[in-house]
């Protein structure tokens, strides 16, 4: 089994992020990040966005809210972000709690300031960071799409949908069933359910992209069970260390692009 470093990926990624901002003699691009308390995994994302922001010179400004504040509140924070000139890139850290209509609240954001890639009406330059990250992936692994099988796993329509447009313009065509998953070349997963693919549940030498990031006490897990596939697929992105790293960087060279 080999592991795609998704570390490593990023830091490449970053380095020149970095290189860029350099050159903008002083002017520091500006990041505004949402985010309504409550989620373990939602706040370690957020610190992580605010530490690699701070490494490659992109201020952050983080807007927390407890339980109890309100979709109008958070559309109002939204509208003050929208005309705020020098913020130039916002993000809303999903997911939000059920209350909320995440739709109506990305739809809210000035889609050109979407570093997300989620707005409908987000210019074509943008484009989801997690996608990017899958994209990236694939590429680690050198995979010939020609005539291969993908299984899409994922618990929101709105995100499968998307990702498996995304996958077909890298090439792929075949799809499958989760529960067709052992004849699957590839099994890309965002269920958020730790450790519940199996080597019962893969193809042999099949690739195995893990989007998941579920905390559990102090270890952070992925949908793979890694130890019990280890011997079976060919190329896996660990948790940590995989989708999650490239999934930041892309989103920090989102914001360079606004």
């Amino acid at each position: 089994m080999n592991l795609i470093d998704g570390r490593q990926i990023a830091e490449r990624i970053k380095d020149k992020i970095a290189l860029e901002v350099f050159k903008l003699n002083g002017e520091r691009p500006n990041l505004a990040i949402i985010i309504v308390e409550g989620r373990d995994d939602s706040s370690l994302y957020v610190s992580l966005k605010e530490r690699e922001s701070k490494k490659v010179g992109i201020d952050t400004h983080v807007y927390r809210f407890d339980n109890n504040v309100s979709e109008e509140e958070l559309l109002d924070v939204i509208d003050f972000l929208n005309n705020d000139h020098l913020i130039d890139g916002i993000l809303v850290q999903l997911p939000l709690p059920a209350k909320f209509n995440t739709d109506k609240i990305i739809e809210a954001v000035d889609p050109n300031k979407d570093v997300d890639g989620f707005h409908p009406d987000r210019p074509e330059y943008i484009i989801s960071p997690v996608l990017l990250a899958v994209r990236n992936s694939l590429a680690e692994s050198a995979i010939d799409p020609l005539d291969k099988k993908v299984c899409l796993m994922y618990n929101s329509d709105v995100f499968g949908d998307e990702l498996r447009e995304f996958v077909k313009t890298l090439g792929f065509s075949e799809f499958v069933d989760k529960e067709e998953s052992n004849q699957a070349d590839i099994i890309i997963s965002a269920i958020a359910k730790p450790h519940s693919i199996k080597k019962e549940d893969i193809k042999k030498d099949a690739v195995l992209i893990d989007i998941s990031t579920v905390k559990k006490g102090k270890k952070v897990l992925g949908d793979v069970d890694m130890e019990s596939v280890k011997d079976k697929a060919s190329y896996i992105t660990p948790v940590p260390g995989g989708i999650g790293p490239m999934t930041i960087a892309f989103l920090l060279e989102n914001v360079l692009k606004i």
